[in-house]
């Protein structure tokens, strides 16, 4: 049942019911009753619930709990993995970064001994 599905994936997102019926434009109980099967939803209303759930209206009809699941764990899945690159990347350009002050300071200080070589008889 399309209501059924559509509730699921309300609390999926945490998504109250008021939210979506105030951008619907309807009443909660109206929302409500499409939820629990009561109300048939019609195409352009199911197209503005996909819309608000940023999913197609497809995967909204084919919804099945552990499918949502499974794109979620892939979802999160891609973002550590990304997040890792993010920090391996900025970890090497802040160790290039103490590289580089190293070689300043051994420069500097090579300079200052030389300066101090210079003044001492």
């Amino acid at each position: 049942m399309i209501g059924e599905k559509i509730r699921k994936i309300r609390i999926i997102k945490g998504y109250s019911q008021e939210y979506i019926a105030d951008l619907l434009e309807i009443s909660q109980s109206a929302y409500s009753d499409i939820e629990r099967g009561k109300t048939k939803i019609n195409l352009v209303r199911l197209k503005k619930v996909a819309l608000i759930f940023e999913l197609e209206v497809n995967y909204i009809m084919d919804f099945n709990d552990n499918q949502f699941l499974r794109k979620s764990i892939q979802t999160s899945s891609k973002q550590i993995d990304n997040e890792k690159e993010m920090i391996v990347e900025l970890f090497n350009k802040e160790r290039e970064l103490y590289r580089e002050q190293i070689i300043n300071l051994k420069n500097e200080i090579a300079y200052l001994r030389s300066k101090l070589d210079e003044k001492i008889p």
